[in-house]
Order: structure tokens, then C-alpha cells, then sequence
């Protein structure tokens, strides 16, 4: 079945794949059929000897601008844990071949997450990036309070998490947390130029040497994730999370209560 929520583009580069996030009325809002869609994806790819970088965009308003608030709102606990939505993102993580994103506008929430979760950044210079999870009672749960704080450290990880504040291109690129910053209108192609770079490489030095760089963080990243995620999933278990995502599903200002 064709994809409803990306666009797929075998060669837009000598074996260089492009993957599109597009609900572009919903700022790419990552649903479940989404990550879905984008797992299968990057799956075939993966698999693919003619593709050797992928390269995973937005569009110029939103890489994306967090998880789909609307298919939450509602779970409770045990639907989030019943769900297991991030056993997605675990099989994305697997991916071998290397892959780019490529931002423009918000990078919120899960689209942070998700671009993290990449292996290297290429941001427009109007990306914002941002975990504003804590807004609506909750706190990340695809791994952002694990891999913002070993990209960028304790201390501005810690303002982003707490505060939901959102920063700059420039002040991610000072932090450590994207590779270069380029004008709105050369950001995707700035991005397949450096997976270009990277395809001219080995395919089999290209993955050992990425599995390397991964396994410098991998031996205490799993427990901070495991942690994570159960301290995610208890949240559902509380009345500020309800208040937070039925306002924003009103779109009024939530009043919290700290139950």
C-alpha cells in the first residue's frame, strides 16, 4: 500500500534516499501510523544495496512539531503501555545505513526526538528546536531527556526539559547539537549534499563506523531510556496530564494542580 503520511524518493542523490514527513495541516505531527509508515520505510531502505544515506525532511514550516496530542489525550497508563508506541522508535534506532535530518521551522517534542535520533543535523536557519512536553503535564518519552542532555549537556537540557523553552538554529549549533546552519531555501539540499559525501564512503566502513559512534553511548543511554520511559507512562496516571492535553485540545491555558 502507498504511504499516507510520507513521501518516499528512491534517488535523489547517487544512493541517497529522501524521506518526507507529510501532514503538513498537522506540522508533521508524529502518529502512530506515521512512525509506522516511516519504520517500514527506513526498513526497506535499509535493505536496499542502491541506497547507501537516507535523508529524512519536513518542509519549510515544521520538521515536526511533536506527537499527535489528539491520539493521546484520552489513554490512560495502560493504553500507552498496551500501545508500546516506542517500539517504533527501537526499531528506527536499528536503522544501519546513516541518516540526515533535514529541519526547517519546529523540531518539538518527538520531531526533536526524532531528529536526534538521526545522525546528523542539517537545520534551516528559522529551525526551532524544543521539548515542550512539560506544557501539557508530561515529560519526553522517545528518548529526550536522554539524548538532548548528552547532545547539548546537563544544563541547558535540564532549562529545555523544565521549561519547554525553545531554541535557535545558532544556539543549536553552539551546543553541539547539529552540524551546520544554511539559508530556509538550501537546507534539503545542503542535507543530500552531506549524505552524498557520506554514500561516497564504504557502505561496510560506513556502518561499522556509525556502529562505533553509537556504542560510545549505548552502555548507560538503555537504562536512561528504560527509566524514562516508565516515569513517561506513570504520568498518564496523573490529573495535570489530563488538564494539559484536554486544554490543548481546547486550545485554552491548562491549570495545573500538581495531582
Amino acid at each position: 500500500m502507498q504511504p499516507q503520511y510520507i513521501i518516499v524518493h528512491q534517488q535523489v542523490a547517487p544512493y541517497v534516499a529522501h524521506i518526507q514527513l507529510n501532514r503538513p495541516s498537522e506540522l508533521n505531527a508524529l502518529n502512530l501510523q506515521l512512525m509506522g509508515e516511516l519504520r517500514d520505510a527506513l526498513k526497506l531502505l535499509d535493505s536496499d544495496d542502491q541506497v547507501r544515506a537516507i535523508v529524512i525532511s519536513g518542509n519549510d514550516k515544521a520538521f515536526a512539531a511533536g506527537a499527535d496530542i489528539k491520539q493521546m489525550a484520552e489513554k490512560s497508563a495502560i493504553d500507552m503501555l498496551n500501545i508500546d508506541q516506542f517500539s517504533t522508535w527501537d526499531t528506527i534506532k536499528k536503522t544501519k545505513k546513516p541518516i540526515i535530518a533535514a529541519t526547517s521551522g519546529f523540531v518539538l517534542g518527538g520531531g526533536c526526538e526524532l531528529a536526534m535520533l538521526c545522525d546528523m543535523i542539517v537545520a534551516s536557519e528559522t529551525t526551532r528546536f524544543g521539548q515542550p512536553e512539560i506544557k501539557l503535564g508530561i515529560m519526553p518519552g522517545a528518548g529526550g531527556t536522554q539524548r538532548l542532555t548528552r547532545a547539548v549537556g546537563k544544563a541547558l537540557a535540564m532549562e529545555m526539559v523544565l521549561t519547554g523553552r525553545m531554541i535557535t538554529a545558532t544556539e543549536a549549533l553552539h551546543a553541539g547539537l547539529i552540524n551546520k546552519i544554511v539559508p530556509v531555501e538550501l537546507y534539503l539540499q545542503e542535507a543530500i549534499k552531506l549524505a552524498s559525501e557520506v554514500a561516497d564512503m564504504s557502505p561496510v566502513a560506513v556502518k561499522l563506523a556509525k556502529e562505533a559512534v553509537l556504542k560510545a553511548f549505548d552502555s548507560s543511554l538503555e537504562e536512561g531510556l528504560h527509566f524514562e520511559r516508565k516515569n513517561f507512562y506513570l504520568l498518564f496516571a496523573s490529573q495535570d496530564q489530563q488538564e494539559g492535553m484536554k486544554a490543548f485540545t481546547e486550545k485554552r491555558k491548562p491549570v495545573f494542580k500538581g495531582k
